[in-house]
């Protein structure tokens, strides 16, 4: 079908992509308010049924189906027109909609999420230098906005706005995969719920003392202290880095193979904002003891790593 139609399909990070833009496309995006949201699909239709049928009411500037492993929709799709009276008119013409006798399909308005929360900064993280590291391993990023932590002590929060739902869905799950620190602190990123957005609006931006005065958060886990030998190499790393003015660095990792006899290999990325090019590489680490994780151990060993090549090991 695809031959035939000549359009183009591209199956990224789980979801089978057409357009954004389409062919022949000039011009800006659409803006907010012109994507619907499909659901109730049947596992087993796909974009040659699905693009004609949404093409019906409006030029379509991208479609996106969610994907198995196993080639089968997950039941849920996305359709962005190229103005908002496509969006509505798919919405009037499909909302329960029996694409199959029996088999009624939801359509209506996307949210299109675009802001991001990021909680457990450390008070000495500047937003600038979170920009930088953030425009190095994200794109589309339009704003940073920081406020005192509401469910950490001693830390701070940064809400994350971007370009398109699809640029922040994407920010999301690199930061999240790579199990992101900055100064070597973890740090939790999700969505940014409509009830903290309003909390946070009654706060001043970008606190200035470390000391915060904040309410708990249920569900926040306490980090397990650190072994000496990882507070010294990653404190290191951390002190020579403000020493010689590049910024505080942030650790990326990610577990690409656990062996059975406990050894685990890592893909990790240091991103320094003083250094035009990240340090990437493979390690292979073992987890030994409680309160020691893989990614943890994988830290130190990227750190020992960036330490040596910095001349400093």
């Amino acid at each position: 079908w695809a031959k035939e139609t000549g359009i183009d399909l591209v199956q990224i990070n789980g979801q089978r992509r057409y357009g954004g833009p389409p062919p022949g496309w000039v011009g800006d995006p659409p803006p907010v308010g012109t994507e619907v949201f499909i659901g109730k699909l049947p596992q087993d239709m796909y974009e040659n049924a699905l693009i004609p049928l949404f093409q019906s009411v409006g030029k379509l500037y991208e479609f996106r189906l969610m994907m198995t492993f196993s080639g089968l929709n997950r039941g849920f799709a996305y359709a962005k027109y190229s103005n908002r009276r496509g969006a509505k008119e798919a919405i009037a013409a499909f909302n329960n909609f029996e694409v199959r006798e029996g088999c009624a399909i939801v359509v209506c308005k996307s949210t299109e999420k675009c802001e991001l929360s990021v909680d457990g900064l450390a008070t000495s993280v500047s937003r600038q230098e979170l920009e930088a590291v953030l425009r190095q391993v994200t794109e589309g990023v339009l704003s940073i906005t920081m406020y005192v932590s509401p469910c950490q002590k001693r830390a701070q929060l940064a809400v994350l706005k971007y370009s398109s739902h699809q640029a922040a869905a994407m920010a999301k799950k690199t930061l999240m995969e790579g199990n992101m620190r900055l100064g070597g602190v973890e740090m939790r990123v999700d969505w940014l719920n409509p009830d903290l957005k309003q909390k946070l609006q009654s706060c001043k931006e970008k606190p200035s003392s470390s000391r915060v005065q904040g309410s708990k958060c249920l569900g926040v886990p306490k980090q397990a202290p650190l072994s000496p030998v990882l507070h010294n190499a990653l404190d290191h790393l951390n002190t020579l880095c403000q020493r010689q003015y590049l910024g505080t660095p942030l650790f990326l990792t990610k577990c690409i193979q656990a062996n059975p006899n406990g050894w685990l290999r890592f893909w990790c990325r240091v991103v320094i904002p003083g250094c035009p090019v990240p340090f990437s590489g493979f390690t292979w680490v073992r987890q030994d003891g409680p309160g020691r994780s893989g990614h943890e151990e994988a830290k130190v060993a990227v750190a020992l790593q960036v330490l040596q090549m910095l001349g400093e090991s």
